[in-house]
C-alpha cells in the first residue's frame, strides 16, 4: 500500500531480512535501536528525512527494511518473531495485522500528537491498533498531446486509449480501489454485487490494458518510452512520473477518489516499546509531517490537522478540496472477499 526498480527491491528485501536475521537479536536487545519496516519508493528521503532527524532527537539508532507493503506483511506474518520493532503497512495490510493479532495494543496516550488526528483518524487508529500517519488516493496520470484531456474516469474505457494504459494489480495497496472504480463505471457498487459488474466491464477495458503494475516505478519507465499514455496511480507516485515524462499531467476526477491510509503500527514481538512509541509520536509531529509533505521529500500529504500546506506542497496531494471528495474503501468487506477476486482478476486481467 516507492522510487525503486523491482530488480533493487527484491535484493534489498532480501539484503535486509538476512540482516535482521542475523543481528536482530543483538539489536532488540540493546534498547538503543529501533528496526524500521516501510515503503520502498522513496529510500534515500525516508532515511535523510525521517529516520536520520528522528535517530538524532531521540538518540535511538533506526535499522531500515524497505520494501512493498504486502510483500512485507507477508513475511511478517509468517514470521510473527521477526526482527522488527514497527511496521509501515497500507490500510488493508494493517487491518489484517491487526485480526492477526500481529500488533501490540497501543495506549494512545503515549503517542503525543495523536490528538491532532480527525476523528475518523483516531477511530481508524482503534480499529487497527496502529497510527495512520499520511493519506493517498488514485487519479489518472496521462499526456495530453497523445490522449486529449481527461477528466473521468468513465474516459479510461475509451477506443482512443487502446492498448495505451496501466492500471494497478489487485493485488496492490490500489488494487481494490481499481475494481471500486470499475463498479462505478457499470453503475454497481462493488459491495452490492462482490465486483460481479464491476469484472465485467474490466473486461470492457481489457484491451485499453497493456500492463497491470505491481510495482509503480515500471510507470515512469513506460511512459518514457511511450509504451502507455495513460495510468490509474496512487498520488504518491506522481512526482516520480513526471521526472520521467515531463508532459505527464495528474488530475483527479471531479466524481471522486479513493483514500488509503499508510500507518505505523508496534509489532507484539518488539522488545524495543518505548522508542517504538516514541518512534510512532515522531511520525505524527508538526516538524515530520511537514517536511514528508514536501514534493522533494515523501510528498506525503499530513494527517496532522496543524500542519498547512502551501499551493505549491499541497499539488498532487489528497489534502484540501481533493481529500473532501475523497471516498472510503470498505477493508473489511475487501479482504473478505479477496482471495476470490484475485482469482478472478488473474483469469481475466493477466492471461
Amino acid at each position: 500500500m516507492k522510487k525503486f526498480s523491482r530488480a533493487a527491491l527484491s535484493v534489498a528485501v532480501l539484503a535486509v531480512a538476512v540482516l535482521f536475521a542475523g543481528c536482530g537479536s543483538k539489536a532488540a536487545a540493546s534498547g538503543g535501536s529501533l528496526s524500521v519496516s516501510t515503503f520502498g519508493l522513496s529510500t534515500k528521503q525516508m532515511t535523510s528525512d525521517i529516520f536520520d532527524p528522528f535517530s538524532k532527537q531521540s538518540g535511538t539508532k533506526v535499522q531500515s527494511q524497505f520494501g512493498d507493503s504486502s510483500q512485507r506483511f507477508t513475511q511478517v506474518a509468517h514470521n510473527p518473531n521477526a526482527a522488527v520493532d514497527v511496521i509501515e503497512l497500507s490500510q488493508n495490510n494493517a487491518l489484517s495485522g491487526n485480526k492477526k493479532n500481529l500488533f501490540k495494543k497501543l495506549d494512545f496516550s503515549k503517542i503525543k500528537n495523536f490528538n491532532t488526528l480527525s476523528s475518523a483518524q483516531q477511530k481508524l487508529a482503534k480499529e487497527t491498533n496502529s497510527v495512520p500517519y499520511t493519506v493517498n488516493s488514485i487519479g489518472i496520470i496521462y499526456d495530453p498531446s497523445k490522449t486529449g484531456k481527461i477528466t473521468s474516469w468513465d474516459q479510461l474505457w475509451s477506443g482512443k486509449l487502446k492498448g495505451k494504459i496501466a492500471i494497478p494489480d489487485i493485488t496492490t495497496t490500489f488494487g481494490p480501489a481499481m475494481l471500486y472504480v470499475a463498479g462505478d463505471h457499470a453503475g454497481t457498487p462493488v459491495t452490492k454485487d462482490n465486483g460481479k459488474a464491476a469484472f465485467k466491464v474490466l473486461a470492457d477495458l481489457k484491451p485499453n490494458v497493456v500492463k497491470t503494475y505491481t510495482q509503480s516505478s515500471d510507470l515512469a519507465n513506460m511512459f518514457k518510452s511511450g509504451e502507455i499514455t495513460a495510468a490509474v496511480v496512487g498520488d504518491f507516485a506522481v512526482g516520480m512520473i513526471q521526472a520521467a515524462d515531463s508532459n505527464a499531467v495528474y488530475t483527479v476526477p471531479a466524481s471522486g477518489t479513493y483514500a488509503n491510509y499508510d500507518t505505523a503500527s508496534i509489532l507484539k514481538s518488539s522488545k524495543n516499546t518505548k522508542a517504538a512509541y516514541a518512534y510512532l509520536s515522531y511520525r505524527l509531529s508538526k516538524t515530520a509531517q511537514a517536511k514528508a509533505a514536501e514534493p522533494k521529500s515523501l510528498n506525503n500529504a499530513p494527517v496532522n490537522d496543524t500542519v498547512k500546506l502551501s499551493a505549491a506542497n499541497a499539488k498532487n496531494k489528497t489534502y484540501g478540496a481533493i481529500a473532501k471528495r475523497a471516498k472510503t474503501i470498505d477493508f473489511d468487506y475487501v479482504n473478505s472477499h479477496l482471495s476470490g477476486w484475485i482469482k478472478t482478476w488473474n483469469s481475466l486481467m493477466n492471461k
